[in-house]
């Protein structure tokens, strides 16, 4: 049956394009062949996904060859597992509450998760309790889609016969679904998805009662969903309607069709059909005579494929399976080839040492497709991170493709700065996090920005440099006493600074609503940078989380500072924002479920990693696996069919390579299975996968240096008479171990600056007890309890070096010991009455060739006995 008759095809109207075909051009050809200008104007064409539907209309354009043409109405189903809205059709929309929004939803379900918490034997602070409303969200997505009725039935399942935290978690489950069901029937709203399930049902009822007038196709999907699947039955039911599915694979075997499982590419197809109470023979192709007379590579690349990805209890007759093709092949009009060798042409297999490579590899292949002129490429990963990682290799010859996968909201510069006053909420001196208020580049305080990078230079090096400040006049103090005429200035900034954030941080003085939280933190942010901030895609994407958290948050559970700073890192964690400019028109960087159904010249699938692309089936935290099946939930291997199912649509096109990186995240990784399978595939034909060796050749010559060339050691030879004339004894040992820190300290005046928010280490501890020390034997005579003096000492010394609380805690108590210590060893000592000479200092000056040199040292502590003798001691800690 021809895609020109296929209105009058009888019967139900089920058809499929081959995936090696481009499906929407074809599809869009036989709409055109079947239908007159007016009944294709009025026809109305179902696509999974939005992106699918655009693709689409482009193809109704590119098949007018430059005429006029009135393209059908074209709508997205929706992709229910991936969030993606259906369209609303017509009147059923306004019969169905409005759906809760995304950001409440999950604030509620924040808010009853901690409620129950108890049940599952713990409590719930806000920030776990987000995550928490995260996986139950998901799974009350599962049961909506797959339109099982949960309560009252989860309890249930959890027999004696399971562990007993299942039951623990079936009794949070139905608490919170009832708390849930409550809160929604309360707010007038209802889930999203049940929304989604109830509009499609509600359209296949209609569509079943009264058919449209004009044609209905519904192409592209796999009816995954019941809904979907219900659906779709019904369009190919209808005196105008038919289906088209995307890649049902014709020429699998009976015996491996009957062995398929959930992991399969063909196991969505599999089910629909049986769903629909179809065969697999029943359903027609769409243009047949076109893939009749198709490219003979693209049907052994199907074919190839296909095999390939054969369940495993069917991959024992491989061998026979290849010699079935290529008699197939001897029998063809094109005889002679060998099917194998004509399937893999055009399929490449790249192998990088590590995703930064593969990255530049997939980059480089991108910017060689512009080589050609009119030639489009998209790549094709669902790893968001090696996506912005190729978007960022692209900006070397300033291209941004299509689609490409943005920046983390946390990274962006307006959400940066939020979760830095945050920050200071709770530690209102942390000298690292001023710097990135006082550096970051929106940040004004009334003042130019010229004059705030100046003043925080001065702030910087004489303020924030070294212990840490434990407050504001400790700040001002330091600047006061080193920063000379620029202090007045840089006080003046830290005061503006101080005066911004005193409200956000006198809020937390108790637990706050997060909603009025943000509220305060935004008034913070907009007086340390204003308004300007919201500008642009990274202020955009900050403005709309805060402004959510505002109108949303009460229902989140109260926070202090800590939480709240918790609770805005996790919150934007989750977020993208997308990057800003004009994308080029030939190159795309798209998600598996993007990709789905488009065909451009060049197709690239990067990530085939065990764990990347697939995805490992997922653990349902809440319910074991024997719970889910008695429930009517899917396996989760579910979604690893329908990744195989991507994965071998985009592998069939014509042009086609496929990277994978040896090593991710600094551990070996494994490639997916799915090459593996085609490698071995390819092996028992006795054929290699064909490569790109020299793409690899150029990611690695792309960084490299023109030629290696180690630096020497330094070898200094100053003038004598630049020469250090005096140097301390114990700096002896150094210049004969290394006369380069010697040179750079004692001849170019370098010295060691201190790092923000320096730690108190073992020297200033040291250095506490030697002033303690020299003070107590100084003040011996003047003091009545010398343990308690030389502990006053001791502690004022270390506060004043900067120690910590906690640290001047510990401390304490070591102190007081060693202080009685310390006063019994005086006493012991001075019982003879010898005389005490503290850090006393001596010099020796030797005459050498270059002029006099002069040694000095200075000692700890000297006593002269009456007898003439000296102990010279030297105070050692630790």
């Amino acid at each position: 049956m021809s895609a020109a008759g296929f209105l009058s095809k009888p019967g139900r109207r089920w058809f499929s394009i081959p995936a090696h075909r481009p499906f929407l051009t074809d599809l869009a050809l036989g709409l055109r062949e079947a239908l007159d200008d007016d009944a294709l104007s009025q026809a109305v064409v179902l696509t999974p996904n939005r992106r699918a539907a655009r693709a689409l209309a482009e193809a109704f354009v590119g098949t007018a060859a430059g005429g006029a043409i009135l393209p059908p109405q074209i709508r997205a189903l929706g992709d229910l597992d991936e969030g993606e809205p259906p369209f609303e059709p017509g009147d059923l929309a306004l019969d169905l509450p409005p759906a809760v929004s995304p950001w409440r939803r999950r604030f509620e379900l924040a808010s009853i998760c901690a409620d129950h918490a108890h049940r599952l034997g713990y409590e719930l602070g806000g920030p776990a309790a987000l995550d928490m409303a995260q996986a139950v969200g998901g799974l009350f997505d599962s049961l909506a889609i797959e339109e099982v009725e949960a309560a009252g039935r989860i309890v249930a399942l959890a027999e004696a016969d399971l562990a007993q935290h299942w039951s623990r978690s079936a009794d949070f489950l139905e608490a919170v679904l009832a708390a849930w069901t409550a809160r929604l029937e309360t707010l007038g709203r209802v889930d999203v998805s049940v929304r989604r399930v109830a509009l499609l049902r509600g359209l296949a009822e209609q569509w079943r009662e009264k058919p449209p007038q004009g044609a209905v196709i519904a192409a592209g999907s796999t009816g995954t969903a019941p809904a979907t699947a219900a659906l779709l039955t019904v369009i190919a039911d209808m005196p105008k309607g038919a289906v088209v599915l995307p890649g049902l694979d014709e020429g699998l075997a009976d015996a491996a069709w009957a062995k398929i499982d959930d992991q399969h590419p063909q196991s969505a197809l599999k089910r629909l059909l049986e769903k629909a109470r179809m065969t697999r023979g029943e359903v027609s192709p769409w243009r047949p005579g076109v893939v009749a007379a198709g490219d003979m590579a693209g049907r052994w690349r199907r074919r190839i494929i296909g095999e390939a990805m054969r369940p495993a209890e069917a991959t024992a007759d491989w061998l026979a399976q290849i010699e079935s093709l290529r008699a197939e092949a001897a029998r063809d009009e094109h005889g002679g080839v060998d099917p194998i060798v004509v399937g893999l042409s055009g399929l490449s297999v790249i192998g990088a040492r590590h995703e930064d490579e593969a990255a530049a590899v997939c980059a480089l292949l991108m910017r060689e497709t512009l080589e050609t002129p009119g030639k489009t490429c998209a790549l094709i990963t669902p790893d968001p991170d090696l996506a912005r990682r190729i978007s960022a290799r692209l900006t070397r010859w300033g291209l941004l493709p299509e689609g490409a996968a943005g920046t983390a909201l946390a990274a962006s510069g307006p959400m940066l700065l939020a979760q830095h006053l945050a920050g200071l909420a709770l530690n209102p001196f942390d000298p690292i996090v001023w710097l990135a208020v006082l550096k970051h580049r929106a940040v004004r305080l009334g003042l130019a920005a010229e004059d705030i990078a100046a003043r925080a230079v001065v702030i910087e090096r004489h303020a924030l440099r070294g212990p840490r400040p434990r407050r504001l006049a400790e700040i001002e103090a330091r600047l006061t006493d080193k920063a000379g005429d620029d202090a007045e200035a840089a006080i003046d900034l830290v005061r503006r600074l101080d005066a911004a954030l005193a409200p956000l941080r006198a809020l937390f003085e108790a637990e706050v609503s997060p909603a009025v939280a943000a509220r305060r933190l935004v008034e913070a942010m907009e007086a340390v940078a204003g308004a300007e901030l919201w500008s642009g895609n990274g202020g955009e994407t900050t403005g709309a989380l805060l402004s959510a958290v505002i109108a949303e948050g009460d229902a989140l559970p109260p926070v202090n500072a800590r939480g709240f700073d918790d609770l805005l890192r996790r919150l934007s964690a989750g977020e993208t924002v997308r990057t800003g400019g004009l994308a080029h028109p030939r190159l795309s960087i798209l998600g598996a479920v993007e990709a789905r159904l488009v065909r451009p010249d060049r197709i690239i699938l990067a990530g085939l990693e065990e764990g990347v692309w697939p995805r490992g089936a997922e653990i349902d935290p809440f319910l074991s696996r024997p719970m889910r099946e008695r429930l009517g939930l899917p396996s989760p291997e579910r979604r690893v069919g329908l990744q195989a199912h991507d994965f071998a649509q985009a592998a069939a096109a014509p042009e086609v390579a496929i990277v994978h990186a040896e090593r991710r995240g600094g551990a070996p990784a494994v490639e997916s299975r799915w090459l593996w399978r085609l490698r071995t595939l390819a092996q028992g034909a006795g054929v290699a996968l064909p490569g790109r060796p020299e793409v690899v050749a150029w990611a690695r010559a792309l960084d490299a240096p023109a030629a290696y060339k180690p630096a020497q050691r330094p070898a200094p030879k100053p003038p004598v008479e630049d020469r250090p004339k005096v140097m301390a004894v114990t700096r002896v040992e150094a210049l004969t171990r290394d006369p380069y820190a010697v040179w750079a300290r004692d001849i170019l005046r370098l010295y060691r600056i201190d790092r923000p928010d320096e730690p108190t280490d073992a020297r200033a501890r040291g250095t506490a007890i030697h002033n303690a020390f020299e003070r107590l034997a100084e003040d011996w005579d003047k003091t009545d309890d010398p343990a308690a003096h030389f502990e006053r000492l001791y502690l004022d010394a270390l506060e004043a070096a900067g120690a910590p609380a906690s640290a001047l805690a510990r401390e304490q108590a070591l102190a007081r010991e060693a202080a009685l210590w310390v006063a019994d060893l005086e006493r012991r000592r001075r019982a003879d009455g010898r005389r005490i000479i503290v850090e006393q200092k001596g010099e020796l000056t030797l005459p050498l060739p270059g002029g006099p040199f002069t040694i000095n040292a200075r000692a700890d502590r000297i006593e002269l006995t009456s007898e003439g003798q000296g102990h010279i001691l030297d105070y050692k800690t630790g």
